[in-house]
């Protein structure tokens, strides 16, 4: 039997499965104007940076990237861990390992990956954090909804400028429950009781492409 299709390697094949999946949900998403990553990112409880859950997820770059990022950099390189492992066990003994002891073997391989390439990626794609401006200083910006519909407990990416004139990436949701804040639309950043920003519509709009104003 093939080593692609034996039982040492299904967890790979799972966690290859499971890239297919989240892909084709964001696909979906953007057809419907709705991110899935949001929604995990809406839906992951705070993490304290003081105990060592924090510690560790923040080490992943949790908070810099969308979580559904980091779980397609940790799934890949996973994946790529194992193969390659049960393989090359395969080529020079002629046998592989047993798929769990494998799967042990290859999470710490994913999470250095997703660390290591995390880290590439935070220069890369935009975010919300920088070490001249605070998250407080966003508050009493207008922001543009740049991705899904943000309604009270799923919060939608929203892009504001800072005093520097630099682009920031926040999540937003309606500061009241009954508010809906559309794609596209501009709101007034009001407060931040937690890890997102509650936003209202903007009372007096600028044009599209101004979005510092206070």
């Amino acid at each position: 039997m093939s080593w692609f299709t034996a039982t040492a390697t299904w967890p790979f094949w799972v966690a290859l499965l499971l890239i297919l999946g989240i892909a084709v949900l964001e696909g979906i998403g953007l057809l419907l104007a709705v991110s899935p990553s949001n929604a995990l990112d809406a839906w992951l409880p705070d993490f304290d940076d003081a105990e060592w859950l924090g510690r560790v997820l923040g080490w992943l770059h949790l908070g810099r990237l969308p979580s559904l990022v980091l779980l397609l950099l940790f799934l890949t390189g996973f994946a790529l861990f194992g193969f390659a492992l049960q393989h090359l066990l395969l080529t020079l003994t002629g046998h592989a390992l047993p798929a769990i002891i494998a799967s042990l073997l290859a999470i710490p391989a994913g999470l250095a990956g997703t660390r290591s390439l995390g880290g590439l990626l935070v220069h890369v794609l935009p975010h919300d954090e920088s070490s001249a401006v605070s998250d407080q200083s966003f508050v009493g910006r207008s922001a543009i909804i740049s991705a899904g519909h943000a309604r009270r407990g799923l919060a939608a990416q929203a892009r504001v400028k800072d005093q520097h004139g630099r682009t920031h990436y926040l999540m937003v949701e309606p500061d009241l429950e009954d508010q809906f804040l559309a794609e596209g639309s501009e709101v007034l950043l009001v407060s931040k009781p937690g890890s997102f920003y509650r936003g209202i519509p903007h009372p007096h709009p600028t044009q599209p492409s101004d979005t510092t104003s206070h």
